[in-house]
This record gives C-alpha cells, sequence and structure tokens, in this order.
C-alpha cells in the first residue's frame, strides 16, 4: 500500500505528462529487440519512502509449502515442497526436482503429484499417436486442470466436464471454459448426465458440425413474405393505428367518453397507420430478393433519420413494400457486388459469403477420456460394483447420495462415448473397477515441471487456482486451511499451506 504523499506525487505526475507522450508498450517484452538492448540500464538502490518502523511485524520467510491430505485431514507431508539450506527444491514424494524447478512457483510445486497424473493421463491416450477429441471429468479437481490443459497445449480439442463439487460455482465453469480453446468447451455435470444431449455435442466439437443449418435468399424472403401478410391480416387499412383493437375500446362511464376519443387520437398518433391490402399472388409475382434488398435498405436510411433527429420523413413498412411492388427499385450494385466474395457491413441474403476462418473447425474423432477419481465417484463406483446383480446394482443406486449418482452417471456418460468410439478410457487421482488408472512416471513429472515453469513472457502452459495460507506467520493458519479443505463443498481452489 502507498503512503498519500507518494499517491499525491504519482496524480501530479499524471496529469503534466500528455496523451500522446504516454507509452503505448509498458512491458520490455513487447518491445522490438533491437530497440530494447538500446535502454540505458543503471544499477541504483531503491530509496526507502520512509523510514522503517520498529514497531511493524515482519514476515518470516517462506521456505515451503505443502497440500492438504483429504483422507487424512491433516497437512500432507508427502505433497510437499520445501527448500534446503544449500538451496535445493527437495519434494516430499519425488526428491530434489533439480533446475526444472527453478522457474516454478512454490506453491504450485505442492500439486506436482496431481498435475503429473493429469500428464499421465494424457500420454496414455497420445501413446498411439492420437489427436483429436479428449474428454475429461472432473476438469476442476487438480489433476483434470492439468489434464485440460497440458491437452490444449498438445492441439487437442477438449471438453470438459466440471463436477459437482464446483458446477455449483457459475464462475469457475466459465473459468474452465475459458482455459480451453474452441472448438472445445466445458459443460456442468449436470449436462453430462443428459447422455443424448452430451453426446451430441461432443460428435458436434469432433466432426465441426455445429448442427447450423444454412440459409438462402429464397428461405429468407419466403419468411418475410409469410410475415408481411400475417401483419397486414392482424393490422388492415380500416384500422386508425396498427395497435390490437381490444385498446380502442372504451370500458369507461359515458361522461369520460369525450375525453377518452380526444385522448385515443393522440395516443394512436404514436403508431404507424394500418397496411394497405396486398394480394399474395402479386406478392409472390412482383416483390423478388432483388426488391426485398432494396426495402431492407430503407431502414438503413431510416435509421439515419432518426438518429439525426429529423422525424419528417413518413415511414411504414407494408407502404414500402407496397410502392416497390409498384414501382421496382434497382439494387445499388456498388454496396451489394455479387461478382466476388466480400465481407458486408450488415446482414444480407443477396451475398451469403462468409470469411476465411469463420467455419467450425472439427477436433478429430474421439482420443479418449481422463475421469479425475473424486470421492462421490469413487463411492458410487465400488457400491456398484459390488452388486452382482441387475437388481442389486439398481438398489446400490438407490441408497446413495444424490452427488453420489449424480457423479456416477456422469462418469458413465463419459467412459461410455469413448467407449463406443472405440477411445480408451484412464482414471487418475485413484482407481476405479473396470477401468485402467494411469500411474504416473519421472517423465510425467518432468512433463508437469516443464507446463508450470513461468516463461520469459510471465504466460504458463498450467495454471491452478491457489488459496495459500501462510503459516509460517501464523501457525493456527494450517489447522484452519484443513478445515476449509475438508469442510463440504470446500471451493475451486486449491488449498496450500506455506510455512
Amino acid at each position: 500500500m502507498i503512503s498519500s504523499s507518494t499517491a499525491r506525487r504519482v496524480s501530479q505526475a499524471v496529469l503534466r505528462r500528455g496523451v500522446h507522450t504516454r507509452r503505448k508498450t509498458k512491458d520490455a517484452v513487447n518491445l522490438p529487440g533491437a530497440l530494447a538492448q538500446n535502454f540505458p540500464t543503471k544499477m541504483v538502490e531503491p530509496t526507502p519512502e520512509t523510514a522503517e518502523d520498529p514497531s511493524a511485524y515482519q514476515k518470516s520467510p517462506v521456505t515451503s509449502a505443502h497440500a492438504i491430505d483429504i483422507e487424512a485431514g491433516k497437512v500432507s507431508t508427502q505433497d510437499s515442497v520445501a527448500i534446503s539450506p544449500d538451496g535445493k527444491v527437495v519434494h516430499g514424494r519425488y526428491g530434489e526436482l533439480g533446475e526444472a524447478a527453478d522457474g516454478v512457483p512454490l506453491e504450485y510445486l505442492a500439486l506436482l503429484r496431481m498435475a503429473a497424473e493429469g500428464a499421465a493421463g494424457l500420454r496414455k491416450i497420445e501413446e498411439g499417436g492420437k489427436t483429436g477429441t479428449v474428454m475429461v471429468f472432473g476438469a476442476s479437481q487438480a489433476s483434470g486442470l492439468a489434464a485440460v490443459q497440458l491437452a490444449s497445449a498438445n492441439g487437442h480439442a477438449v471438453v470438459g466436464v466440471v463436477g459437482a463439487e464446483h458446477s455449483c460455482h457459475e464462475d469457475m465453469v466459465e473459468y474452465v471454459k475459458g482455459m480451453i480453446p474452441e472448438p472445445g468447451t466445458a459443460v456442468a455435470e449436470e449436462y453430462a448426465i443428459a447422455k443424448k444431449n452430451f453426446a451430441d455435442l461432443v460428435n458436434g466439437i469432433a466432426s465441426g458440425d455445429e448442427g447450423l443449418s444454412c440459409y438462402d435468399a429464397d428461405e429468407c424472403l419466403e419468411d418475410f413474405k409469410a410475415n408481411l401478410l400475417e401483419y397486414v391480416e392482424a393490422y388492415p387499412e380500416t384500422l386508425p393505428a396498427a395497435v390490437d383493437p381490444s385498446k380502442m375500446k372504451f370500458l369507461g362511464m359515458e361522461k369520460d367518453k369525450d375525453t377518452f376519443r380526444t385522448n385515443m387520437e393522440a395516443y394512436l398518433a404514436q403508431f404507424p397507420p394500418g397496411a394497405p391490402p396486398i394480394a399474395k399472388d402479386q406478392l409472390d409475382t412482383k416483390f423478388t430478393n432483388e426488391q426485398y434488398e432494396v426495402f431492407r435498405s430503407k431502414f438503413w436510411e431510416q435509421t439515419t433519420n432518426v438518429v439525426s433527429g429529423d422525424e419528417s420523413h413518413f415511414f411504414s413498412p407494408p407502404h414500402i413494400a407496397v410502392d416497390l411492388m409498384k414501382q421496382p427499385q434497382k439494387m445499388d450494385k456498388a454496396v451489394y457486388d455479387t461478382s466476388h466474395p466480400s465481407v458486408p457491413y450488415s446482414f444480407t441474403t443477396v451475398n451469403n459469403f462468409f470469411p476465411v476462418g469463420t467455419q467450425q473447425a472439427p477436433g478429430g474423432p474421439i482420443a479418449g477420456a481422463i475421469i479425475v477419481v473424486t470421492p462421490n465417484l469413487e463411492t458410487a463406483a465400488t457400491a456398484v460394483d459390488a452388486a452382482k446383480t441387475l437388481r442389486e446394482k439398481a438398489e446400490a443406486l438407490q441408497f446413495l447420495s444424490d452427488a453420489e449418482k449424480s457423479a456416477f452417471s456422469a462418469a458413465s456418460s463419459v467412459a461410455a462415448l469413448a467407449t463406443k468410439a472405440g477411445a480408451p478410457v484412464y482414471t487418475v487421482g485413484g482407481r476405479l473397477p473396470g477401468l485402467t488408472a494411469a500411474a504416473a512416471t519421472d517423465a510425467d513429472v518432468q512433463e508437469a515441471l516443464n507446463g508450470m515453469a513461468i516463461q520469459d513472457d510471465g504466460s504458463t502452459k498450467l495454471d491452478y487456482f491457489v488459496q495459500a495460507y501462510r503459516a509460517s506467520d501464523f501457525p493456527f493458519y494450517a489447522d484452519y486451511a484443513v478445515h476449509r479443505a475438508t469442510e463440504v463443498l470446500a471451493g475451486p481452489r486449491q488449498i496450500v499451506v506455506t510455512k
């Protein structure tokens, strides 16, 4: 936090600086190399703004970071990382990490096992050299976030399913969706339960078919003609204005009848008049696609009149359509040039041209699925697998909680879709009956470290939502972090304790 004197100096400096002298690029990384290397460099000691307060609390240095062991309900000693006295980074599970961990935040290294599990699941899918659409159940979990981001970085189209633990956080679903480039996306667990809808979504992403039928000028013209005839029937020329006849009925007392008629004239004056009669055969014969485009251009002229405040022009769309049928006008070829593809400034039915790059790119065939084993899913899968007959399985599902049934149904939807496409299904973060677990190797740990490393431009391939508790300053924060991590609906962030 800056002092008030500093804030005043900054604000005065900003006021003195002109608009045209402000730097457009504040980060030297974005400047050309030839320009950046000529910057004058001068080593100076930072000048403290105020004298140090001897009574101020001095924060303790952070030398270790720990994840939370949810099952044991305590701070984890294995999923932890510490800085040794000689400056080396030592992980509680993988030992000394070496130079690969130099550019990785300490809080991220506490989540290294989960990131390596996500990398292991992706490695198993890519063993056959497959690149395509990858589905990830539990996309907001630590392992799932790693799988989603690493798969996207490797060129896969990812469909992430955010479990019920975090799908109640609308922002979290959007954050995961933002981590996945198009054509991939992320959906809540509740969406994956609707197996037909989820299958249509995944197959549409894999094939590039958005399910949107193309239109042509004739279809648009037929819709317009049908709407115009319905309008003429609803508001004929016999009405004083294009309003519902019920609005003009007098339902008051006899003494107010004259006043009602006087006010009604002012009320109806704000509406356009009724539509003149139009014969359907003449409309089909004389009102062509070219006249429809001319008709639409009249709205741009009216928009200009309204914006400029010129309301003296009479504007009634049905009357304009009748005038065009009586005296057809030519379309401005300079605006609607159909001799070559061009991007119009407004929607037009005459030139049905889409710019290059606007088509939906196919994600490729389904390459596989990664299922993160959550507590709800593990409980449900174990109960169903223990039952032998179909009746016993139905009874087992009946006695599960809603969250457990929801997780089992959504994960089954993901697995069934991958199996139908002949793609493998792997679990990470645990084991499920009937599915193959992907075990993390040293290569997966290295891949996770490379993804966590901060690049020169400040970006990383692998990001996490971390909530850190500084137990180095306040030791009781460790117990509070365990409480927050183990409570019901703990939230979408990964809780890390620093000491």
